[in-house]
């Protein structure tokens, strides 16, 4: 404010105060008015308390980091189904393949 006296002067002081206090309510008046278009846009399911929910200035990383290193909530576990088990191939059971023939392929499995 000393700074404004000396670089305005005493004399002009009082009109640039008015201009100020003008724009202050002129801001005051657009951002009220750009508040209640959003409201008319959005509709009845405009709801505050939703909004400041996604203000960036509550976000702490350091508090998000801390609350998912502490989460004690267990992981639901998924259980997957059991294969089913076939009867082991024993060595007798086994079909011998002769000599020079090769193994079965099947192309599609690969």
């Amino acid at each position: 404010m000393l700074i404004a006296v000396f670089i305005i002067g005493p004399e002009r002081l009082p009109r640039y105060a008015q201009k100020l206090g003008e724009l202050v309510r002129r801001v005051k008046s657009m951002a009220n008015t750009a508040k209640d278009r959003v409201r008319d846009e959005m509709g009845d399911d405009f709801d505050p308390e939703e909004w400041k929910k996604l203000d960036p200035r509550q976000y702490d990383p350091r508090r998000i980091i801390k609350e998912a290193l502490l989460d004690d909530e267990p992981e639901p576990q998924v259980r997957a189904p059991k294969p089913a088990v076939a009867a082991p191939i024993t060595p007798s059971a086994r079909p011998r393949l002769a000599e020079g023939q090769t193994a079965p392929y099947d192309a599609e499995a690969t």
